[in-house]
């Protein structure tokens, strides 16, 4: 049962993230230069907030409440604050209503599912490094995820000739392109990482339990590499390289994800 004072910031929280991306979106769609003026101090707030529904969510006496709902609610808020982030010096006005709007999401799924599966991280170092190297890959790789939309998106506009192109707020694709390949390079590199430790430090990678897990991990990784590997040595770019991000994207968060979902949402 949520206490009255989670269920209050975690509302004030949702309607904050829900806020800003409207006044994103009016913005966005007014085609108007620059962003609201008050949605990034909405935003700034909802982070605030997010980060004290993690602390009291994660951080319990027994150990740690790595459950489902609260690493997607971990890695919501990281790409949140780098999003956000990035914001101040680069245009991403069509990223930051979807990360903000799946950030609150998030929230509203933890208000009916407090679920709950307990570790204990502080006294395994090896499994901290793994699972940090992990959220930080699959963060990085969601952002490039929502860039290949992006470029998507504006790679079909100035397909279809659309002259609008030159005073809307979106960026210029040669620039979305550029920083989706850096975000993939990265992202690529912290995958292979990850793996390594896990490899290295985990002796069940390959149990009954860990080995789909394992398994779509490591295509996903080949397929993050051969498009990096392509980019720079062949010059793969457009919507080839877009498919390949989203297939990659889905067989992760399938990986991260899928058999926890099945077992700590569907069968609880």
């Amino acid at each position: 049962m949520l206490s009255a004072s989670f269920l209050t910031i975690s509302l004030v929280s949702l309607v904050l993230y829900l806020g800003s991306a409207f006044l994103l979106l009016r913005h966005f769609f007014n085609n108007l230069p620059g962003r609201h003026p008050y949605a990034l101090p909405l935003a700034g707030a909802a982070l605030i907030a997010h980060i004290v529904i993690l602390a009291n969510s994660i951080l319990l006496e027994p150990g740690q409440n790595m459950s489902i709902v609260n690493v997607a609610s971990l890695i919501a808020w990281l790409i949140s604050v780098s999003m956000t982030l990035a914001s101040l010096y680069m245009t991403t006005a069509l990223l930051l209503p979807v990360v903000y709007g799946f950030a609150g999401l998030v929230i509203l799924l933890k208000i009916f599912v407090p679920d709950i599966y307990m570790m204990q991280i502080s006294l395994n170092p090896s499994l901290v490094v793994h699972i940090t190297l992990a959220l930080l890959a699959y963060g990085c790789l969601m952002i490039a995820l929502l860039y290949a939309l992006q470029l998507g998106y504006i790679n079909s506009r100035l397909k279809a000739k659309q002259t609008s192109l030159v005073a809307s707020p979106l960026p210029p694709l040669m620039a979305v392109e550029a920083i989706l390949f850096k975000l993939l390079s990265v992202g690529t590199i912290l995958l292979a990482l990850s793996l390594m430790t896990g490899f290295g430090f985990m002796e069940d990678m390959f149990a009954q339990h860990q080995v789909h897990k394992t398994v779509l991990s490591v295509i996903a990784w080949f397929i993050y590499a051969g498009i990096c590997l392509g980019h720079y040595k062949y010059g793969w770019r457009g919507k080839p390289v877009v498919g390949a991000t989203v297939v990659a994207a889905s067989l992760l968060t399938l990986a991260y994800f899928g058999s926890r979902f099945v077992k700590e949402v569907i069968l609880s």
